[in-house]
């Protein structure tokens, strides 16, 4: 972990750990280890897989704002909590993640094709994020919806 790390900061390529709760810790290590290394945290760390959505685990995952290049996709909410439409119980966490982050660290992803399981769309998930946050400006779901990723994944120049 330590040699990929190393590698993607120093060659401007962003590591994207699919860790459960219990290997924050080694993530906050490794970015406290390589800070100029950008870390995408996938799918909220998978906080509330079990249907549980833990303040320890949140307060872990949020700490790892301090992170400069630290950032979380919002994402996979057929996955977490309630694990149905319309998602309303993960609205706590994202406005949670949203305080430590702000929304210029938070991404949404399509999670492509598992958003399809069951009886969620993918219109569900973006739904959650356009209607259902009011919490979130409309400049808000612009970070989140597109330029966070453009910013991360594409080195587009984006501005506030």
């Amino acid at each position: 972990v330590r040699t990929m790390s190393q590698h993607a900061g120093e060659n401007g390529m962003t590591i994207c750990p699919l860790i459960n709760p219990e290997h924050l810790p080694m993530a906050d290590k490794m970015c406290e280890e390589y800070p100029d290394t950008p870390v995408v945290i996938d799918h909220f760390s998978r906080i509330g897989g079990d249907g549980v959505i833990r303040e320890t685990d949140l307060k872990t995952l949020a700490g790892l704002a301090r992170h400069k290049h630290t950032h979380v996709k919002v994402s996979a909410f057929y996955a977490f909590g309630k694990k149905q439409p319309p998602y309303d119980d993960l609205i706590p966490m994202i406005r949670r993640l949203y305080d430590a982050y702000g929304p210029e660290r938070l991404m949404w992803a399509s999670d492509l094709p598992y958003q399809l399981n069951g009886d969620n769309t993918y219109g569900d998930s973006l739904a959650l994020i356009r209607e259902r946050i009011d919490f979130l400006s409309p400049a808000d779901k612009e970070w989140l919806l597109r330029k966070t990723a453009a910013r991360v994944y594409f080195g587009e120049s984006v501005s506030a």
